[in-house]
């Protein structure tokens, strides 16, 4: 199964998180199948590769709880069901 899930890098102290479409039995900062986005919590920015998540929600990817957040904030959910 294709997870959308947090991917951590950065600095101790200065996380920053990368929004990735992997497998789900694949570890945290394992090899993904591609990168969708970035989410930095400490400045709130977010920067979605909106058409590639759409595409890989249809295709039945399935977005842990906190990329889901993320998703409705950018209000992506609406976008698949349009």
């Amino acid at each position: 199964m294709v997870k959308l899930r947090l991917k951590r890098y950065g600095k101790k102290r200065e996380v920053s998180y990368r929004i990735v479409a992997i497998n789900s039995a694949s570890r945290r900062d394992g090899r993904p199948l591609e990168e969708l986005g970035f989410y930095n919590p400490r400045t709130d920015e977010t920067r979605l590769n909106v058409p590639a998540i759409v595409k890989r929600l249809q295709q039945g990817a399935q977005p842990t709880e906190t990329v889901s957040n993320i998703f409705k904030k950018a209000k992506v959910f609406e976008q698949v069901n349009a």
